[in-house]
């Protein structure tokens, strides 16, 4: 990693928790859309898009973090438990993601299987922004750094995936 790979993440200000919290939020919004629709006479190609945003946020998301933001914390912290459950708890999500990701919105259990993942990675943003957010605070990881790492990351994996808007661009947008 070079001094200016780091450059667009320190500039702004947003290490590594900030940008995971933003993701958190972000995913929350959608999961609360999709409920919206589940509940109201939403169409079947208004929910499948929303689970797609949510199947791709949560996939660029975990496959950063893991890669990136747990090494970091895991040696940091010393526990392993915590860092455990977490790689248990995105495992669970793949496998739902991938799930959803071969239905359709007509598939009986299509709006359940949303629920499920919705309540599991509700579980797991608990769990990280009150346990192992504090404790990678408190034990002083470089988390500027591993933001401008875990930016840079995310641009590749969209890329890789064909989103046409990058990370930032849509985060502009959005304020």
């Amino acid at each position: 990693m070079t001094k200016t790979a780091l450059k667009p993440a320190m500039q702004h200000g947003e290490d590594a928790i900030t940008l995971l919290t933003e993701d958190h939020k972000k995913v929350k919004k959608l999961f609360a859309d999709f409920a919206k629709l589940a509940k109201g006479d939403g169409s079947d190609k208004a929910k499948a898009e929303v689970v797609r945003q949510i199947c791709m946020e949560l996939t660029i998301h975990a496959q950063a973090e893991e890669e990136i933001f747990y090494p970091a914390v895991r040696a940091a912290i010393k526990d392993d438990d915590l860092m455990d459950e977490a790689d248990v708890e995105h495992a669970g999500a793949k496998n739902l993601i991938a799930q959803l990701e071969a239905m359709t919105p007509a598939h009986d259990h299509y709006d359940a299987t949303v629920t499920v993942l919705g309540e599991s990675i509700d579980h797991h943003v608990k769990e990280e922004e009150e346990k192992m957010f504090l404790k990678a605070k408190k034990a002083k990881v470089d988390t500027a750094a591993l933001g401008a790492a875990l930016t840079q990351r995310k641009h590749e994996l969209q890329a890789e995936r064909g989103e046409a808007e990058p990370v930032k661009a849509r985060k502009a947008q959005s304020r």
